[in-house]
């Protein structure tokens, strides 16, 4: 790991374990705002895992997405999984983005400036996230592994036929 992603993943990981643990252990405060979305998210988790038991408490929800928060930001800051952990902070981001900072919604220009700027910042780190997850530390990426072995089995079944015409040849020949 190099010494800039040894430096930078904690960073971008600091907010979501601080921010993660305040949802989790206080959740109340941000449950009238979560409503507008674990409401309809509920919902369709309802209709997609009927037999499951889905929890539609706001206030669990908030704790569910605090909890993944600091468990993935643990991770992308340590180097575990950092791939898996910055798109699982992405996922947790989005609906609180949305439900904590909808500045489209506030009548104050102090308040709306203040959740617009709150709104850009979570989208910037959702930027840096992005990046974060497709980033392979110099290593080939699956996709390019992938396209490497294609090449090398058409390659190699290339030259296995050239060389079973070659010997059917030299036995054609034997027999003749």
């Amino acid at each position: 790991m190099t010494a800039i992603r040894l430096i930078a993943r904690p960073m971008l990981a600091s907010m979501f374990v601080v921010g993660g643990i305040n949802a989790f252990m206080n959740p109340s405060g941000k449950v009238l705002r979560a409503e507008k979305v674990t409401g309809p998210l509920s919902t369709i988790a309802e209709k997609v895992a009927p037999g499951l038991p889905v929890p539609t408490d706001p206030a669990t929800l908030i704790r569910i997405n605090g909890g993944v928060q600091v468990l993935a930001g643990l991770a992308l800051a340590t180097g575990r999984m950092p791939r898996l952990s910055a798109l699982a902070l992405v996922a947790t981001l989005v609906p609180t983005t949305y439900a904590g900072h909808p500045f489209w919604e506030e009548q104050d220009k102090a308040a709306k400036a203040a959740q617009r700027t709150q709104f850009f910042k979570n989208v910037s780190m959702m930027g840096g996230l992005l990046l974060a997850s497709v980033d392979t530390e110099g290593k080939p990426g699956v996709a390019w592994r992938a396209r490497r072995a294609a090449h090398d089995v058409r390659r190699e079944a290339h030259h296995l036929g050239r060389q079973a015409r070659a010997e059917a040849r030299v036995a054609k020949a034997h027999l003749s």
